[in-house]
């Protein structure tokens, strides 16, 4: 790379930045045109471009530039107002921009782009205000160029190369895997154990780090989404603002490429079917101006996007209409469906809410193209609607795509990997369950499970695999979902849930399209990671066969309570189940006794790179802190192992100590109790037993934890 490639490379990256804030300053500025602070910054960014365009000798951006600066010169100084019509000029000029930087970037050479109409409205502005450019404002583009030159010396950056992080990180992963490996073999070396542990804490830190380098703020795909809610706006003859939460929140830069087009979609999908006309708003009682909110934070190991709107609402009604017009469902599924269920017809290809075709929607294309690319990431999408209040859509994405949490199951012999975002559940038949459970609906293999029917496809059978001589009297399925549609994939065994390393596979088993990547386990096997959304789709989960199954299940008694994604467990000696929300769990870990260090009175484990505090849960209890341990039943644990429920408090990890943990299912809490004591939310009947649903917050309030602030 010469010294003007690098130079180059610089200029794009500061100038794609620069015409961000712009773009979104302009259109503060367009709803509050009294307010004149924010044209400095959008003179300093056109005053920048202008210079290092013509430094690097590209003069048609440099005269462009110089046209805008002049005009915002006029607007700084009061001699003109930054009136719609101008706003929307310089917004022209922030795209002209942009498309003349695409040949820059793929050749280092300028566009060779006419200009001069749009110089010409520019300057028309200029007239129509009688006003010209005069020695003052050319001593205030001087101040700007220190201001500027003087604020790149001081900027808290360094710019990276992103294929140096690529490589980077795929050390890392190579790394982690050697870690594994390691670690398997020094299981029977209580010499080699202590080096392998204090090499897998290091190899811990390393890939957090090196994952952070990769982390961008969500604002780099945020930061045109009030322009695109402008244009969609204007173009509709509808009021929007949008407010943004949560720009800060960090992915990694994979992820933020793959989400860009879905959120667009989202957005302009809300502008034009949710929010409503002004007329229409101001007699439902609403505000003319809608209101949109996007927000995006951590919860359980991801990142949720939440995009919502005050519209209208999704008529369920209608999509079952659509839906059936197009064939998509039958009559009798559609009579079966809640609402909560017809509002999943809206991710079918040819079902639109939009009565009428026009530039922007109403063909039924876009929303399964929506969900398909973010599961294509490991990523899922909800919709929540309430009929004249509006829709939000929630998208749950992974921190990074390049070590993902995984569950490794083997069948005809062969292991393979799913990732741990997939699976809802392990479902194990044994005894009568796993001879009479499995059966055949419509030619479709089924099991009920709470009370529905679910669709079943053996892995073995599906990849052409030997089948292997069935376990007498188990059946291991693992519970997934693909395009909001539940599905059991029926495995031989589960093995282990362990972090893996995603590498690319080979042209031919891409080609297959049944098969994200590959990786490589603790012993040095290759392991192949599934498709998820694949496996649905060959096995025929989401062809009409599944319609046929939802209409063939019963009708449920009453509508239940919001489902819960729970982690069930026995949290002590006693033997009670005990539930937690799995929102609030950031990990499962299991320790060995050894590892257990004391200090202070406080048990604690090193864990990647921190002091992990231990409480064990029966003596969290408030009836339990004051009483001695009771003794383990004979038999019911390994007292050399301590499984460990992560969670943050605090911002800083704590582990929770249980007796056994059970699984993770997602559960309707019927017939909800209130509680029978402190640390207790409430009492729930899950998997037909009851079960003392724990409120974290209220149970670890009396714990006073190393580096904590006191309440």
């Amino acid at each position: 790379m010469t010294p003007r490639d690098e130079i180059v490379r610089v200029f794009l990256a500061e100038t794609h930045e620069n015409l961000d804030r712009v773009e979104n300053t302009l259109i503060v500025l367009e709803k509050n045109p009294d307010n004149r602070e924010p044209i400095a910054g959008v003179f300093r960014a056109f005053h920048c471009l202008k210079g290092t365009s013509g430094f690097l000798g590209f003069a048609r951006l440099e005269g462009l530039s110089h046209a805008a600066e002049t005009l915002l010169v006029a607007i700084r100084e009061g001699k003109m107002a930054p009136n719609a019509a101008v706003v929307e000029t310089l917004l022209s000029v922030v795209d002209a921009v942009r498309k003349a930087l695409i040949p820059v970037a793929r050749d280092g050479r300028e566009a060779e782009a006419d200009f001069q109409g749009l110089i010409d409205v520019l300057g028309r502005h200029l007239d129509a205000r009688k006003t010209a450019p005069s020695a003052a404002p050319a001593a205030a583009a001087g101040g700007g160029s220190r201001e500027t030159e003087s604020q790149a010396r001081s900027a808290g950056k360094v710019r990276v190369d992103v294929g140096l992080l690529d490589k980077l990180m795929n050390l890392v992963g190579e790394l982690v895997l050697a870690r594994n490996q390691i670690q398997q073999s020094a299981r029977a070396d209580d010499a080699i154990s202590s080096a392998a542990q204090r090499l897998s804490h290091i190899t811990g830190e390393l890939q957090e780090g090196v994952m952070k380098a990769r982390m961008q703020p969500v604002s780099v795909v945020w930061d045109h989404l009030p322009r695109v809610a402008r244009d969609v706006a204007n173009a509709c003859g509808k009021k929007v603002r949008l407010e943004m939460e949560g720009l800060e929140t960090e992915l990694d830069r994979g992820i933020i490429e793959a989400i860009g087009d879905p959120l667009v979609h989202l957005l302009r999908n809300a502008v034009d079917h949710g929010i409503e006309a002004p007329a229409r708003r101001a007699e439902r009682q609403k505000s003319e101006e809608g209101l949109l909110r996007l927000r995006a934070y951590h919860e359980g190991g991801q990142v949720v996007i939440q995009l919502s709107d005050d519209g209208a609402g999704i008529q369920t009604n209608l999509l079952r209409v659509k839906a059936l017009k197009a064939r998509l469902i039958t009559p009798e599924a559609a009579a079966r469906m809640n609402d909560r269920e017809a509002l999943q017809l809206i991710f079918l290809r040819g079902v639109s809410t939009s009565d009428k075709v026009t530039h922007l929607s109403g063909r039924g294309v876009g929303m399964d193209i929506v969900r398909a690319n973010i599961e294509k990431v490991g990523g899922t999408i909800e919709v929540r609607s309430r009929r004249g209040e509006g829709t939000t859509f929630f998208l749950r994405m992974p921190l990074t795509l390049a070590i993902i949490p995984a569950l490794i199951a083997t069948a005809g012999g062969e292991r393979f990997a799913i990732p741990r975002p997939s699976v809802r559940e392990l479902v194990r038949l044994d005894g009568a369950a796993a001879r009479e459970g499995i059966e055949r609906v419509h030619d479709a293999l089924v099991t009920r499970l709470r009370g529905q029917l679910l669709p079943l496809v053996k892995l073995d059978a599906l990849l052409g695999l030997a089948l292997a001589a069935p376990r007498e009297g188990v059946v291991h399925i693992l519970v997934l979902h693909a395009q909001g549609r539940p599905f059991g994939l029926v495995v031989d065994a589960v093995l282990d849930t362990q972090e893996i390393v995603v590498k690319p596979v080979g042209a031919r088993l891409k080609e297959l399209g049944l098969y994200q990547g590959a990786t490589i386990l603790g012993d040095g096997r290759v392991a192949l990671i599934l498709d998820v959304a694949a496996l649905a789709e060959r096995g025929g989960i989401t062809d009409e066969s599944h319609d046929l199954l939802s209409a063939s299940r019963p009708a449920p008694a009453a509508a239940p309570l919001t489902p819960k994604n729970v982690l069930l467990l026995i949290g002590n000696r006693d033997g009670g189940r005990m539930a937690l929300p799995l929102g609030r769990v950031t990990r499962l870990e299991e320790f060995g006794a050894k590892d257990v260090e004391r200090a202070g009175g406080q048990e604690m484990v090193q864990y990647r790179g921190q002091i992990l505090p231990l409480i064990p849960l029966e003596m969290a209890l408030p009836e339990r802190r004051t009483r001695p341990r009771p003794p383990d039943p004979a038999g019911e644990r390994d007292e050399s192992r301590l499984q460990v429920v992560v969670h943050e408090r605090q911002g800083r990890p704590v582990g929770l100590v249980v007796h056994r943990i059970l699984d993770i299912v997602e559960e309707d809490l019927a017939a909800p109790r209130p509680p029978s004591r402190k640390g207790i939310k409430c009492c729930a009947v899950i998997r037909e037993k009851v079960t003392e649903v724990v409120d974290l917050d209220e149970l670890l309030a009396g714990f006073d934890l190393p580096g904590e602030a006191r309440r």
